[in-house]
């Protein structure tokens, strides 16, 4: 267990909090209260621990079905980040392989009070960034075959759907976050925004929400199915029998977890396949919701819906054990949850699109949906399209 206390917060010059989610009319006036890291060798269960944490410090989230309000003094809410491993620890799943980034923890619980006044503006970035070349942990061939792996275990009835995600690392001089924070502008980006501590920093361009809470009713936004940004490219997606098996067959896996968590007979699609756009790419969208059952704490909610379906696969145990034996490196803080909880409003977002900090390397994860109608080559250029953007604007600066 690790808690770190926010040091001279009083004294130091306030950032201004970017965590996807924070309440707008807030982000000037936050600051941090109190903080909780955890990971894997500190033992436990995350959610237990984070729910236990954010009580501890003025959160009570173990009813999201009793009605709360957001008060403009005090606590504010918190950050909630967790990893595609601390999803998988939290129902007993396959963990899969070392991250590639250990400085990062596996959980954080980052709590925020109001400041009398609001923050300063931002500095502008500091010079001297630097990005040298992105290192593949697999090559295209090694990716290709981890799709025809994926095949033959739909061939063998294993699995139905398969998530296979590749990562990168390059090195990098300067201050990292002033980089991470222009991600949030790339068009599309719901859940852009940043969380940083002691030597690491996460910064998120995600469109896809993972499950949202609001006015009594569990939200989940799952995304399948990609196309280039063109008119050819929109009609060939709304057309594509594949994509939309694939769409559909997660779309179900969503239902049955957001029933686990609801009141009997609530789950409902909203909408069904939704062409909507991130940056150039075309991508297919459905909104899942169902009512919040009473008494269902945060814990349980993040059992249900960790790790994301979408990213995953069916069925999703099935699933998590193909991709710890497949992929060669863990997911890091991809393919996991960032977004703020609070009184009366959840919010968080899955780490697609999403790039990690350590010490000195950045690391982005890509990947896609595998079916038994998949190409290994065109998965791979998918991999590569959805991480494409991001790498860009890194190397801005």
């Amino acid at each position: 267990m690790r808690k770190n206390g926010p040091t001279g917060v009083e004294t130091l010059p306030r950032p201004l909090i970017d965590v996807p989610g924070a309440p707008p009319s807030c982000r000037g006036l936050l600051v941090e209260r109190a903080r909780y890291e955890w990971r894997p060798a500190d033992g436990g269960d995350p959610a237990t621990l984070a729910e236990q944490f954010l009580a501890a410090h003025g959160l009570d989230l173990t009813d999201l079905a009793r009605p709360a309000t957001h008060k403009p003094t005090g606590v504010c809410g918190a950050a909630l980040y967790v990893s595609a491993a601390a999803g998988a620890r939290m129902i007993g799943a396959a963990a899969g392989a070392a991250t590639p980034a250990p400085a990062l923890p596996d959980l954080a619980v980052v709590v925020y009070g109001h400041h009398p006044s609001p923050t300063a503006p931002a500095r502008a970035a500091r010079p001297g960034w630097w990005l040298g070349d992105w290192r593949e942990s697999w090559t295209p061939r090694q990716h290709a075959d981890a799709v025809t792996a994926v095949r033959n275990a739909i061939a063998r009835g294993d699995v139905y759907q398969v998530n296979v995600v590749g990562h990168a690392a390059a090195r990098y001089l300067g201050d990292p976050r002033p980089a991470l924070s222009r991600l949030g502008a790339l068009p599309g980006a719901r859940y852009g925004g940043t969380l940083h501590g002691a030597g690491w920093a996460i910064g998120c361009a995600s469109p896809e929400t993972l499950v949202e809470v609001t006015d009594g009713r569990l939200i989940t936004r799952p995304i399948k199915g990609t196309r280039p940004a063109t008119a050819a490219g929109r009609r060939e997606l709304l057309a594509s029998a594949k994509e939309r098996a694939e769409h559909v067959m997660i779309v179900d896996l969503e239902r049955n977890d957001l029933a686990r968590v609801a009141r009997t007979g609530s789950v409902r699609v909203d909408e069904l396949f939704a062409v909507r756009r991130w940056c150039d790419l075309w991508q297919a969208e459905s909104t899942v919701s169902a009512a919040v059952a009473d008494g269902l704490g945060l814990a349980d909610l993040l059992r249900a819906t960790c790790p994301g379906g979408s990213v995953t696969g069916a069925p999703k145990f099935a699933a998590l054990a193909e991709i710890a034996a497949l992929e060669p490196v863990g997911r890091g803080a991809s393919m996991g949850a960032l977004g703020w909880v609070g009184p009366g409003r959840l919010d968080l977002g899955l780490t697609i699109r999403t790039v990690a900090a350590d010490a000195d390397r950045l690391h982005v994860w890509a990947g896609g949906g595998i079916t038994w109608d998949s190409d290994p080559d065109a998965e791979v250029a998918e991999a590569a399209a959805k991480a494409a953007p991001v790498r860009a604007l890194l190397a801005t600066g």
